[in-house]
């Protein structure tokens, strides 16, 4: 009898080594160990890794356009802050652009043009110098909107994209999944796993791209729009500086002073 137990027990110990492991512990086995986001990177396919690495750049641009376009804005936005209010007090166009001097920045380059077409007027006063000088501060209007807003183009162009980019490394990633299950006859989670691990890392950074540029493009078109509308107002400043000049008949050319 003891014998014949003996015997069962050491049968039923052999038959269960050999018994096939539970799915669940050969799913554990054959999962990556690690899924950090990192780690779903160095494991990722190339072509999904090239989404990631594009997306990532992506995201570094958005936030160096937004740093460089803000600090531009302050200093630029505060500088025509400050010549327009000079231009609100009593002075002619002569001592404007004397102020101004050989200053670069906006305002200043704007009261230079106009100075520029009042000498070149030989100092007739008609309503063809004053539509000249508007002329002029359009056209110098212009082209300092078309320079404060280099650079925003980037951040339209990410925030249009970057989910779309991110899409397609989620499509590839799900596709390389369906790919393993058929090559292994198997829809274990092992397989199917760090595909869509990749997939949804895909997705997320291209929310991450995403989002912030078109955040940060509404923020920077906020303030080019306030930027312009100082523009505008050092523009009016100086055409009714011309045209009180006109009204006394005291006009003295910009470069008289020379």
């Amino acid at each position: 009898m003891q014998c014949s137990s003996r015997l069962r027990h050491a049968i039923l110990a052999i038959a269960l080594a050999l018994a096939p492991a539970p799915a669940f512990a050969i799913d554990a086995a054959l999962l990556p160990r690690n899924l950090s986001p990192w780690g779903m990177f160095v494991g990722a396919d190339i072509i999904v890794k090239t989404v990631m690495v594009g997306l990532a750049i992506a995201s570094l641009a958005t936030w160096t356009v937004w740093l460089a376009k803000t600090i531009e804005l302050r200093r630029k936005g505060s500088l025509a802050l400050k010549r327009t209010r000079s231009l609100e007090g009593n002075m002619t166009l002569a001592e404007a652009s004397a102020t101004a001097g050989d200053a670069r920045d906006a305002v200043a380059q704007l009261i230079q043009s106009c100075a520029r077409e009042a000498e070149l007027s030989g100092g007739i006063l008609d309503d063809g110098l004053q539509e000249r000088v508007a002329l002029r501060l359009e056209r110098g209007e212009a082209a300092m909107s078309r320079q404060i807003a280099r650079g925003t183009g980037v951040l339209a162009t990410i925030g249009a994209t970057a989910p779309f980019v991110g899409l397609f490394g989620t499509v590839w990633g799900i596709m390389n999944s369906f790919i393993g299950i058929s090559e292994s006859h198997t829809t274990s989670l092992a397989v199917v796993a760090p595909g869509i691990a990749e997939a949804l890392l895909a997705t997320a950074l291209g929310l991450v791209a995403a989002i912030p540029a078109v955040v940060i493009y509404n923020h920077l078109v906020r303030g080019i729009a306030n930027y312009r509308a100082l523009l505008g107002d050092a523009s009016a400043q100086l055409m009714l500086l011309v045209s009180r000049q006109r009204d006394h008949g005291h006009f003295r050319l910009a470069r008289a002073a020379e």
